[in-house]
């Protein structure tokens, strides 16, 4: 039986370092497709029957008719975004809330079926050179939000101090250089010429 998956897409980033663009916005200079577009079409290749959600302000995506999620709570970041996402999950029974960001243009169908499978009850977070990858990650509902809670309670709002929070709940997963480039994102527009 293969796990059940909700589908976060991080769409909350002011994108003031692109003008104030929503990155998701932005188009591949290779076939003019955005990258949210995308981003839909290789989650559904990967997860057949799984309907993203839209995660944080969304506004500006309207017209692709998703559901969205409001960060719970708003106003610290990401993690209002991945507590909303991990209780959707929990809502819908999932066994898996996928996190990605929106600013992802060579992820792709292979790379995300590396982040969900196997699933082994862990938060599986790809381990990309020398960082964990924490908005490219496929996390357990239950031990996340539970981390996600013990952070917000701290005053930590960092997705990293989530992550440490999960310690032996966490498994690591090592990225080869071909998976590693699938992960890169689009912080500056010197990022998109690349």
């Amino acid at each position: 039986m293969s796990a059940r998956i909700t589908i976060g897409l991080f769409v909350g980033g002011k994108g003031s370092r692109m003008g104030g663009i929503a990155k998701g916005l932005l188009r591949s200079p290779s076939d003019g497709e955005t990258l949210i577009e995308r981003l839909v079409r290789q989650c559904a290749r990967a997860a057949p029957g799984c309907t993203p959600c839209l995660v944080g302000p969304a506004a500006p995506y309207a017209a692709l008719a998703l559901p969205e999620l409001d960060d719970n709570p708003s106003g610290i970041g990401p993690l209002g975004g991945l507590r909303a996402l991990l209780l959707r999950a929990l809502t819908d029974q999932s066994d898996i809330a996928l996190a990605l960001a929106c600013d992802l243009p060579f992820l792709d169908e292979a790379t995300l079926s590396a982040i969900i499978t196997p699933f082994s009850g862990l938060t599986r977070v790809p381990f990309v050179e020398g960082r964990l990858q924490p908005l490219a990650a496929a996390y357990a509902p239950r031990a996340a939000l539970h981390a996600a809670d013990r952070s917000l309670a701290q005053g930590e709002h960092a997705l990293m101090h989530v992550l440490a929070q999960l310690g032996p709940e966490l498994e690591r997963v090592e990225f080869d250089d071909q998976r590693a480039r699938a992960l890169r994102d689009w912080d500056t527009p010197e990022d998109m010429g690349r």
